[in-house]
């Protein structure tokens, strides 16, 4: 439908708010005009952008929640007035905005993913042991190590993944939708307690030996066990999906993380400082099979998921 400014004067705002989305057109609207559709949209639930380039348009563009203005035809006031500003006065660059937008929120929210979900293991393990009146499984240069290493390392990848081409397809997320959702939340507990359990299985198969076999172990396959999780929480895709090898730096954050461990590992004043054990080569094969675990149930379960998701949007 088209509606002219003086029918929208006879609208009373209630009236507005549920015509507001069968109108296409608006024609010799006034400022005012402008701010009652702008609010109408929000009334309904709506996140609403404006666009405009005059005087005239300042207030709905300060109104709306997103005010998009032109950066070359548009005057001073309405430049003011917006949260974004077209330097290049092409519409479709706030598509490509938006695109930005919600790739750079995905890395950031899939990088606290994996930084929870790592901590989440290495306190469950700790709080495993201390009620059953263990002993700890790490001294404080392991956790040390593993905040500045295992952590930082892959949290850095994950923050420049690749943009996703088909990120516009998704549904845009509401405006109180909060970044620690209830299925985030559940997913951040499921990934912790894969990685603390098979951390505390580490740990019971060096206790066999002695202590500091048990620590050594458990610090091993924590450690390791959080550096492949970052090849997790690149996307909510499997890494076949989101291709293996289209992250470079987050292969490159895991082998120089391997590599840092391995040091402390054989070198013997690296090992004595971070109070590590001699370990056998069953040891280690045991460790890098122990590690791999979260890695694999996790891609399979995605691989499974996105078989379903597949699936039924063919039916559709």
């Amino acid at each position: 439908e088209a509606i002219e400014g003086k029918e929208l004067d006879a609208l009373s705002d209630e009236e507005l708010r549920n015509k507001v989305d069968q109108i296409s057109v608006y024609a010799r609207v006034s400022p005012e005009h402008k701010i009652r559709i702008v609010k109408a949209w929000q009334d309904n639930g709506n996140v609403v952008a404006m666009t405009g380039d005059g005087v005239n348009d300042a207030p709905a563009l300060k109104q709306a929640d997103i005010g998009v203005a032109m950066g070359i035809t548009g005057t001073e006031v309405a430049k003011d007035a917006a949260s974004m500003i077209l330097t290049d006065d092409n519409f479709s660059t706030i598509v490509k905005a938006i695109s930005n937008g919600r790739n750079i929120y995905a890395n950031i929210k899939n990088a606290i993913k994996f930084l929870l979900s790592g901590n989440t293991a290495g306190i469950l393990a700790v709080l495993y042991c201390s009620l059953l009146a263990l002993p700890n499984p790490f001294v404080p240069l392991h956790l040390l190590f593993i905040n500045l290493v295992t952590d930082s390392l892959p949290a850095i990848a994950i923050g420049v993944e690749p943009y996703r081409k088909d990120i516009m397809k998704e549904k845009p997320r509401k405006m109180d939708e909060p970044l620690l959702s209830r299925s985030f939340a559940l997913e951040v507990l499921f990934e912790g307690i894969l990685i603390s359990c098979v951390t505390l299985v580490a740990f019971y198969m060096g206790k066999q030996v002695n202590h500091l076999t048990a620590s050594t172990m458990a610090f091993s396959t924590l450690c390791l066990a959080r550096l492949f999780h970052g090849l997790n929480c690149r996307g909510k895709a499997s890494l076949f999906q989101l291709g293996v090898f289209s992250n470079k730096a987050s292969w490159l954050a895991t082998l120089l993380g391997v590599v840092l461990w391995t040091m402390i590992m054989t070198i013997k004043p690296l090992m004595s400082i971070f109070e590590i054990a001699s370990l056998s080569k069953e040891q280690f094969i045991s460790i890098g099979m122990l590690s791999l675990v979260p890695l694999v149930v996790i891609q399979l379960i995605k691989l499974i998921l996105g078989a379903q998701k597949v699936r039924s949007t063919s039916k559709n």
